[in-house]
């Protein structure tokens, strides 16, 4: 009886242990913890996180910027062109969630100037992306069924079915509904800020190993 009390002791052990794990692995998978956005081992952040970008009281009132404590960019970007693209009409200067962005990504605002400071330190190497966006995939331009009627070289988005992300947190649904932002392409259908698809290094929503996530959008 004793043996067998043991091993039974054991064996709940071993599954408590293993809950335990998997509650903290699905704690903190997908988390901005520990991702490029995790600021909180530098110095200007206090040890916080969220505050470099967002503040309970006292926030910026713009749009699209839930509770906004970033200084935003007031940079004029030189955007994509191209004979083939197809959605020229309606790309203009970045808006929405992608300003956000470009506000520490264009390297015109320092990483730490927020909460109405100004700070120093200032974005660099493959992350800093410049005001000249002629080099870099569009962004808010609007991605609807007539652009993909005017180029057969991508899926209607309103009819395309895709999942982005990975379990628990996968979503699956229309690329309109799961990626973009009112209907135009921004920085964020492709990367997530918060890092709440695992998707590897990025911050992307769908990983990009054979193109996938390229192939999420163009029919090639």
């Amino acid at each position: 009886m004793a043996n067998t009390k043991g091993r039974v002791q054991s064996i709940l052990a071993g599954s408590l242990i293993a809950a335990g794990l998997a509650f903290a692995t699905s704690a903190t998978a997908g988390s901005i913890l520990g991702s490029q956005h995790d600021f909180s081992g530098s110095g200007w952040s206090g040890g916080e996180i969220c505050i470099v970008c967002h503040t309970p009281h006292n926030a910026a009132t713009i749009t699209d910027a839930p509770l906004w404590n970033h200084e935003v960019t007031a940079s004029t970007f030189t955007t994509y062109v191209s004979p083939t693209f197809d959605g020229a009409g309606t790309i203009g200067q970045p808006d929405g969630s992608s300003v956000l962005c470009l506000s520490c990504h264009d390297g015109t605002v320092a990483i730490d100037s927020f909460g109405g400071t100004t700070g120093s330190t200032m974005i660099t190497g493959n992350a800093l992306l410049g005001t000249d966006l002629t080099n870099d995939h569009p962004i808010s331009f609007t991605y609807d069924a007539a652009l993909a009627t005017a180029d057969p070289g991508l899926f209607d988005p309103t009819a395309t079915t895709v999942t982005i992300g990975v379990p628990p947190k996968a979503k699956t649904g229309t690329i309109t509904d799961v990626m973009l932002l009112s209907g135009k392409l921004q920085c964020a259908s492709c990367h997530d800020v918060h890092n709440g698809f695992t998707n590897g290094p990025k911050l992307l929503r769908v990983s990009n190993a054979s193109s996938a996530l390229c192939l999420t959008c163009h029919d090639k």
